[in-house]
């Protein structure tokens, strides 16, 4: 499975929403500029995260968006399929592939089902409070100074 810009960039533009959000809304630009993400592109993928209920947007002077639910009840399995659709490795075993000539007598059905499973488990897992965190320590780490010892 290969994820695209979308799924990619929407994560991304999420984990900023929620880094930066917690005081006032959030801009898109403001949220371009820090992502290096296209304000036009940008847009697009927030119209998507409105649509799936994850974002919502303040309307005013300060406006802007913000998180629509708390980071730890949105998952990254939720922001990608609002992104991506299915997020399965390949649709053999989940019912989407009607073309299948054979499917109940495909013993790499079972491996298929394991993958998607595996995937689905995975995203889902993983909340956006979790990769916030992670992205704090991250750039805390990278603001610590290291100093050379003459030693």
């Amino acid at each position: 499975m290969k994820l695209s810009t979308k799924g990619r960039y929407g994560l991304r533009a999420l984990i900023d929403l929620a880094l930066y959000s917690e005081e006032e809304a959030v801009s898109i630009q403001s949220i371009a500029n820090r992502q290096n993400i296209s304000v036009s592109y940008l847009e697009q993928l927030v119209r998507k995260l409105k649509k799936e209920g994850l974002v919502t947007s303040v309307r005013g002077a300060q406006g802007g968006y913000k998180l629509a639910k708390p980071a730890d009840k949105i998952s990254v399995g939720d922001v990608l399929r609002a992104m991506e659709g299915s997020i399965s490795a390949v649709s053999c075993g989940t019912g989407e592939n009607v073309h299948c000539q054979g499917e109940d007598l495909c013993v790499t059905r079972y491996v298929w089902q394991r993958i998607n499973a595996s995937i689905q488990e995975t995203v889902d897992s993983i909340m956006l409070d979790q990769l916030v965190e992670e992205s704090r320590r991250v750039r805390d780490k990278g603001q610590i100074k290291v100093q050379k010892c003459d030693n």
